[in-house]
């Protein structure tokens, strides 16, 4: 390994919907965050790792979107979000172009004044505004905080996202890899594969269910022999048996769907051929519970 290589910790912060998750797949160059335009998307603080042979690591931590907790997954959400502004090297605060500073970035406006980690504004979504607005959102948000950098960029096409990388790796400190080069997640297979049909439940359902559904993994076999070809049986679990039959659907119309739609996405990361089957059960109120909450993976030592 050469010297003056670079490696750090960079924590992406924002409002919900902000892209947050969208940016750091591009960055990464696979699928790693799930994306949905609905709030509450990524609940854990996901860890991916950029490796550049010349100038070093980043390993990014992608936090829920800061909101106002309702319920104990929110609380937890919030605190998987607060926890890691004090343990990096450099804050990304992702926003869109707005030249009105709404109530929620005020918070996150609040939260980063108590910390002396230099924090980048980026202003995503450019693709979506003229260059008049992006220059009103600057000032708009100027005021809030002494920010290191000002980066516009698009994280859906790429666009400002190599700048983005280039500004990153000045801010960070001297210092051998934290993982190998390899490494781009710290998230399991089983972790990836529940959050992909998380997704397409999401994506599926629309409005028609709230956020109260979690993935169950409960097999994930490789098949031996020449063909590559998985076995897995997941559970989809929701709050409401009105829930419940919306998630089947009529003539079981829905759960097929989410099916097609994961199976297609899980044989992409498994590079394998995928018999996936899905089952639906009801946790009434299961988003208050810390038994399951810890049962579906939502562990507060993971916080500490």
């Amino acid at each position: 390994m050469s010297e003056g290589l670079k490696s750090g910790f960079v924590t992406i912060v924002g409002r919900p919907n902000v892209g947050k998750s969208t940016l750091m797949n591009h960055i990464i160059g696979q699928k790693i965050a799930i994306t949905s335009n609905k709030p509450q998307t990524t609940r854990n603080r996901i860890q991916t790792v950029y490796t550049d042979s010349e100038k070093g690591q980043i390993v990014f931590l992608d936090t829920p979107g800061m909101h106002q907790a309702k319920n104990k997954l929110g609380e937890y959400m919030m605190s998987a979000a607060k926890g890691t502004i004090n343990d990096v090297d450099l804050i990304l605060w992702l926003i869109e172009p707005d030249t009105k500073v709404g109530a929620g970035d005020k918070k996150i406006a609040e939260l980063l004044s108590t910390v002396d980690t230099p924090v980048i504004l980026v202003i995503n979504k450019i693709d979506m505004a003229d260059g008049a607005k992006v220059g009103e959102t600057i000032s708009a948000y100027k005021d809030l905080k002494d920010f290191a950098e000002v980066i516009p960029l698009s994280a859906l096409h790429g666009e400002g996202c190599e700048d983005l990388l280039n500004t990153i790796f000045n801010y960070l400190p001297e210092g051998p890899y934290f993982y190998d080069e390899e490494t781009v997640t710290n998230q399991t297979l089983r972790e990836i594969t529940a959050e992909i049909i998380r997704e397409k439940s999401l994506h599926a359902l629309n409005d028609e269910v709230p956020h109260g559904i979690a993935i169950v993994i409960d097999s994930m076999k490789e098949r031996p022999g020449k063909n590559a070809m998985w076995d897995i049986e997941a559970t989809i679990i929701c709050e409401k048996n009105s829930h419940k039959g919306i998630i089947i659907g009529k003539g079981g119309a829905m759960i097929k769907k989410i099916g097609t739609n994961s199976r297609y996405e899980i044989e992409k990361l498994l590079e394998a051929k995928v018999n996936l089957k899905l089952f639906v059960k009801v946790k009434k109120d299961w988003r208050d519970s810390d038994f399951e909450l810890k049962n579906f993976g939502y562990k507060k030592e993971d916080l500490n």
